[in-house]
């Protein structure tokens, strides 16, 4: 990844801030969004320590609002000059049966889960077609395949990603634009802190590794896929989680 660079949504924490500090060690220039300054300015530190003379911008943004991921990759473009990669980790939890799921919640999931995907892909589409070259990566998750009792409304959005992935692998490809996706399963991040018991027992006993994953067991396969060594891999969703889903 050396000379290219690389915009990371959600790199504040868990998965997204693995991400980031796994390109910026294959050599990428990374660009950070979030919302959180103080923990960003913790992944920038953690990027720069992983490779000296790598390049990081940090870039204050709610990714599920159009119009600042659009000024956000502006702002990439003016200070780097370029996006190779994009990575599409922003995204939010919400567990509840469906007749007692709020619209509200339902609105907000789709809107940083599934629509922030939508715009950051759309604001990077244009400078890698000029290019000729570039690679998204959607982080979804094994819900997204297999579908999960009580989570009806974070799977749509997972799932959601999927597709995207695919259209527009088939949209952009003819640019040399690849989009991909990861589906992860069990990972250890603040996000799944709050899993009950009983569910945590159920992955467990069902991860053919017997251990849940962390979020350095993900990045390494997005870093493929964002790097040259998957230029011939698009359209596809590579599962990262221990083998649960065999």
């Amino acid at each position: 990844m050396t000379g290219k660079v690389a915009v990371v949504t959600g790199a504040s924490r868990g998965i997204g801030r693995a991400i980031a500090v796994d390109l910026a060690a294959a050599g990428a220039d990374v660009a950070l969004f979030g919302r959180d300054t103080l923990a960003l300015a913790e992944t920038k530190v953690a990027c720069e320590q992983a490779r000296a003379g790598v390049k990081v911008s940090l870039h204050l943004a709610d990714v599920a609002i159009e119009s600042q991921v659009a000024d956000a990759i502006a702002s990439v473009l003016e200070q780097h000059g370029r996006i190779d990669a994009a990575v599409a980790n922003a995204g939010q939890a919400k567990d509840g049966l469906i007749l007692r799921f709020k619209s509200a919640d339902l609105d907000r999931l789709i809107d940083v889960n599934l629509k922030s995907a939508f715009y950051l892909s759309a604001a990077v589409a244009k400078p890698m077609m000029k290019q000729r070259a570039g690679a998204i990566v959607f982080v979804s998750s094994i819900v997204g395949l297999a579908g999960n009792a009580g989570q009806s409304a974070y799977a749509a959005t997972k799932a959601g990603l999927l597709g995207l992935a695919k259209s527009l692998a088939k949209e952009l490809g003819s640019r040399n634009i690849r989009v991909n996706a990861v589906a992860p399963g069990l990972i250890e991040t603040a996000m799944t802190t709050e899993m009950p018991g009983a569910a945590r027992e159920h992955y467990l006993s069902t991860i053919a590794l017997g251990r849940a994953g962390s979020p350095e067991d993900v990045a390494p396969v997005v870093t493929f896929l964002a790097s040259d060594a998957a230029r011939y891999v698009t359209g596809q969703t590579l599962v990262v989680d221990g083998g649960f889903l065999m």
